[in-house]
């Protein structure tokens, strides 16, 4: 799943207050699925460790921080680069997974950091475990258009490769099935679940 809604500011910056009611409302929607929540893991960036704290908060389950899961880039991390220098290097990326930013990773270098990860988990957690891992949008679509042909993914997109900056909102769940090292999408970038009714600020 995606991280909640952040500053948009440059750094490692937390969740907006909407941010927080996205991340609250997701806690409070796997505490009350019928699977028991096996781990949770996270990216170390500010905004995805404010998110899976409250999921583990609601699901009493464990959170553990990996590197693999930080975004390709982050405003920021490149001194003194403007946020329109950040969009074209980030739109540059998309475009050409190979090339590698000034800081950062390229688009391939960082799905393959979270098929590692991903790979991983599926070889060393039991069977059948459900396990949320809190990530970022640009990682979660690198993984996906490396994973899967344009084909599939095209199911839940028409245009899934060109429109991939826009396709996971904040706090969406994307649900991977993983099975004899092939991986099946249950669900994409769902946000069925993000009804505030039930949240206090």
């Amino acid at each position: 799943m995606r991280h909640g809604l952040k500053e948009r500011r440059i750094g490692d910056v937390p969740l907006t207050s909407e941010g927080a009611l996205q991340a609250e409302a997701t806690a409070l929607h796997f505490a009350r699925a019928a699977f028991p929540v096996a781990k949770i893991l996270t990216s170390p960036l500010r905004r995805a460790q404010e998110t899976a704290s409250r999921i583990a908060y609601h699901t009493q389950s464990p959170i553990t921080v990996d590197p693999r899961l930080r975004e390709r880039a982050n405003w920021g991390d490149c001194p003194d680069q403007s946020f329109e220098e950040f969009i074209a290097t980030w739109d540059r990326c998309t475009s050409d997974p190979d090339y590698i930013p000034p800081v950062g990773d390229s688009a391939k270098q960082a799905g393959e950091r979270l098929a590692s990860l991903l790979t991983e988990l599926a070889n060393e957690e039991p069977e059948n475990s459900d396990i949320i891992v809190v990530a970022h949008g640009g990682l979660i679509t690198d993984f996906l258009v490396q994973t899967f042909t344009e084909c599939e993914l095209n199911v839940w997109h028409s245009d899934f490769i060109a429109m991939q900056n826009q396709l996971i909102p904040e706090c969406s769940i994307t649900t991977l099935i993983h099975d004899q090292g092939k991986y099946t999408i249950k669900a994409f970038a769902s946000t069925e679940h993000l009804n505030f009714n039930d949240v206090e600020e």
